[in-house]
């Protein structure tokens, strides 16, 4: 017979957040004592771009999930190949999302 696990940590997930973000830019600033992650919708076309959710962390946190996003990025590559990252995943992003650019 099993024992209860002891320090376990019920999540409620209510159909709000469950639906997620989406979100195709994270901007990251830091200071001495936390990490501000930023979360953006680029829209082609659109000049203007808003934060849809802001996520502050610790730096321990920060680090942690720094390391189960690696973990994870692992896992998923092992299965489904190497994730391809254009022009070498600098700080940039191509703002008309590989397509065509619109013209007047």
């Amino acid at each position: 017979m099993e024992e209860p696990v002891e320090n376990q940590l019920n999540i409620e997930l209510s159909e709000e957040i469950a639906e997620g973000i989406y979100s195709n830019l994270a901007i990251i600033t830091h200071s001495n004592t936390e990490f501000v992650l930023d979360f953006i919708r680029v829209m082609p076309g659109v000049p203007k771009a808003r934060v849809k959710s802001r996520i502050i962390l610790t730096p321990e946190h920060a680090k942690r999930l720094m390391q189960a996003m690696e973990d994870n990025i692992e896992k998923f590559e092992a299965v489904n190949g190497r994730i391809k990252l254009q022009d070498g995943s600098a700080p940039g992003f191509p703002m008309n999302f590989g397509g065509p650019t619109a013209q007047a």
